[in-house]
This record gives C-alpha cells, sequence and structure tokens, in this order.
C-alpha cells in the first residue's frame, strides 16, 4: 500500500470515528451504547426504545415524578411488610411448652379440696404443682379431667374449670398465673452482645426492646442492618432508620425472628470522576449530589455532565407507579440506568434528593470532545508509524543494492 494510499485510509478512519465508531479505549460503556441497548427507556417518564441487549434493562431520566416514588422504593419498612397490628399489643394466648400455676378458691372449708378440719388459714385455696402444658396442648386438673389449654387465654380456661368443678367444690373461684412463656419467645441473633430467645411480656415488646435484652448491637449503628422474619415472610432495614422512625418498631409476636448483621455500606465510581473505586457511605442517608462529591466530582476535562449514570436493581412496582409497562421482564427485580442530566439547573437539586442505596454503582461518561481527542492521539501514533514505514523500505532498498 503506497504512503497517499494509507493516508486515504487514516482519513476515512476518522469519517468512521466521527459517525459513531466506539472502539477506542476507555473505562467503561459510552452514552450512545447505554442508550441504544437500553431495552426500556423512560425519558420524562415516557416508554421508548424496544430493543434487547444482552441484559434487559431500563433507562430512567432522574425527574421530579422519579424522586416522588423513589424514595419509598429504595427504603423497605417493617411496617410496610408486616402492618402496624391495629389492636395494638398482641396477645398472648397460651401454647405448648408454657409452664403454668393452677390454684383453686373456696368458699369454705369441707369442700372438694379444703378438709373441714383445716382450722383457721389466711385463705381457703390449694395451688397445685407447675404443670408444663404438653404436646397435645392439655394439662391435667384433678376431678376436672384433661383440659386444651393452647391457644386459649387464660380467663377462659378459669372459667371452664370452674364450671367443671361446680358440682364438686364449694362456689370455686380458680385462677392461672403463667411461670414461664416458652411458647412466647422471639429469637434475636447476630451482631448483638448477648444473643438469645427473649420472652415477651403481655405489656408488649418492640422490636428494639427485644434487641436492648439482648445486650444491644456490638456493631457501629450506620452499618447495621435488621431483619425480620416472621413465617415466610422477611423484611430488612438500616438500624439508624429503625431508630429514627418510630412507625418501624413494630411489635413481635410469638415466634419472630430478629438477626442484626453489620454490612459495609458502599457504592462504586467508575468514568470520568475525580476518584474511582468503592466509596464507603460514611452517613446514614446519602444522596447522589454527595456520592458524587464522595467520588471527587466531575472532571471538567472528560467528563459529559449530561450523562451521569447510576446503575440499580429496582423492584417491579417501582417502574408501574411511573406507569410504564413491565410486562416484558418476567422478574420482580428489573435493571435500571438512571441518568441525570447536570447540565440542567434543576438537576443539581434532583441529584440532592435522590437516595443511594448500598451496592449503587455510578458511572460519569467521557465527552465526545474526549473521545475525538483520543482518536486523534491514534491517528498521530497510526500517521507516524506509517511515515517510519515508509522510511524503513527506503532504507532497506539502499541497502539491498549496496550489496
Amino acid at each position: 500500500m503506497s504512503y497517499r494510499l494509507c493516508i486515504s485510509a487514516i482519513a476515512l478512519s476518522a469519517t468512521t470515528f466521527v459517525a459513531g465508531c466506539t472502539s477506542l479505549p476507555s473505562s467503561g460503556p459510552a452514552s450512545e451504547q447505554v442508550e441504544q441497548q437500553a431495552a426500556l427507556k423512560v425519558v420524562n417518564t415516557r416508554s421508548a426504545s424496544r430493543k434487547r441487549p444482552g441484559v434487559d434493562y431500563a433507562l430512567v431520566d432522574i425527574s421530579a415524578a422519579v424522586l416522588a416514588n423513589v424514595a419509598q422504593a429504595t427504603t423497605p419498612t417493617l411496617q410496610g411488610s408486616f402492618g402496624n397490628r391495629r389492636g395494638g399489643v398482641p396477645n398472648l394466648p397460651l401454647g405448648i411448652g408454657d409452664i403454668i400455676s393452677v390454684t383453686v378458691f373456696e368458699s369454705q372449708s369441707g369442700g372438694l379440696f379444703i378438709p373441714a378440719d383445716a382450722g383457721s388459714r389466711s385463705g381457703n385455696f390449694v395451688t397445685m404443682p407447675n404443670q408444663t402444658i404438653d404436646q397435645s396442648g392439655r394439662i391435667s386438673i384433678p376431678y376436672a379431667g384433661r383440659i386444651r389449654v393452647a391457644g386459649r387465654t387464660t380467663s377462659s380456661v378459669q372459667d371452664e374449670l370452674q364450671q367443671l368443678l361446680a358440682n364438686r367444690a364449694i362456689e370455686p373461684q380458680v385462677v392461672i398465673s403463667k411461670v414461664a412463656s416458652r411458647s412466647a419467645q422471639v429469637a434475636v441473633l447476630g451482631d448483638v452482645n448477648s444473643p438469645a430467645k427473649v420472652e415477651l411480656t403481655e405489656a408488649g415488646d418492640r422490636i428494639l426492646d427485644v434487641i436492648s435484652q439482648a445486650g444491644g448491637l456490638s456493631t457501629p449503628r450506620l452499618e447495621t442492618y435488621v431483619t425480620l422474619q416472621r413465617g415466610p415472610r422477611t423484611a430488612t432495614v438500616l438500624y439508624d432508620y429503625l431508630i429514627n422512625t418510630p412507625a418501624e418498631n413494630i411489635f413481635m409476636v410469638p415466634g419472630d425472628t430478629v438477626i442484626v448483621n453489620r454490612e459495609r455500606r458502599t457504592f462504586l465510581a467508575f468514568g470520568a470522576s475525580g476518584q474511582n473505586g468503592r466509596i464507603d457511605f460514611e452517613d446514614a442517608d446519602l444522596t447522589l449530589g454527595e456520592a458524587l462529591g464522595k467520588a471527587g466530582g466531575l472532571l471538567d476535562n472528560r467528563a459529559d455532565p449530561e450523562q451521569v449514570l447510576l446503575y440499580r436493581v429496582v423492584d417491579r412496582n417501582f417502574l408501574k407507579q411511573l406507569h410504564v409497562d413491565v410486562s416484558r421482564y418476567p422478574s420482580d427485580q428489573i435493571p435500571v440506568v438512571f441518568r441525570a442530566n447536570l447540565r440542567d439547573p434543576s438537576a443539581m437539586f434532583m441529584i440532592q434528593k435522590f437516595p443511594m442505596q448500598d451496592k449503587d454503582i455510578v458511572y460519569i461518561t467521557n465527552s465526545k470532545a474526549t473521545e475525538l481527542i483520543k482518536f486523534l492521539d491514534v491517528v498521530n501514533s497510526v500517521s507516524s508509524t506509517a511515515s517510519g514505514v515508509s522510511t524503513d523500505v527506503v532504507k532497506t532498498r539502499d541497502a539491498v543494492k549496496d550489496l
């Protein structure tokens, strides 16, 4: 190939690049690639392109409508998952494994339990040995037989025993007391000072109460999560959010499991920012604006302020609230790329309200001018090489003639 043809090829390559070539070295995808490969685009809350990439994700411009829903979407709640139990303190019926005490009073001596020669005494009553409610949910009472008590209140069991003993005892009155409540316990595990099973009381115990009874946290609260498992349902909240939101401090019910665990809260920053890598939150409520500040801001000589991208997996209900058709996504969790245009002055207010989430990825794309400079560097190196090659050919030809 002649030198003139080589230069023509370089010029043609330049034209090709300007038309959209993205093969130059880069720390991440170009803004055009992000937009073109989005399976779903929510630009100003309206869906657009439908092209299918390797992983179906949605491209969502950060707007007032997004801000109105994103806080709820990024903050799971215990109240929302388990309700606030409108009846207030949950009822704690007797259960299997509970140890109870049964005391029977009679109006005078000479009845079923108080002998006639009992003489002077402080009260006409007899307390039976403590009993453990067995696997069938029953206890045994002399002259009353085996009584089912599990799942019932003490007052209902007392009423039944009084009726069963009425024909034998003299005006019997029955009092049942819990000695130990093994059926009304919750387990508190993980990063607490004294993991244990905590016995619930009739006064009602909330989630912070049982954590306190387990010795409190053994980790920094800003990095500590609290998970509540109740039957097949599970919900996790940040401990700091729990103590700052009274409605989240819900009542415990028997069988609950509370797991406290520390998890380093971080986000990743890539692209044309002052600092790349994994960055700690260090705050309970970190916003996108603050995250950009932690990452050193946007580099003036590289960044495209129109293409500040945040990668996150969100619940499909979040997109439904934006009136987006999510039928193409089979999963409840949908990958989303949120985009902020910092050339818009109002976006500065929006990024200060947009909440960050643990393990978010912030990527700032290079400006088109930066990509052009990269290309011109390549052109320069190629043209220099072409010139060097032609010189080497001449030198080789002359060397051959000298042989």
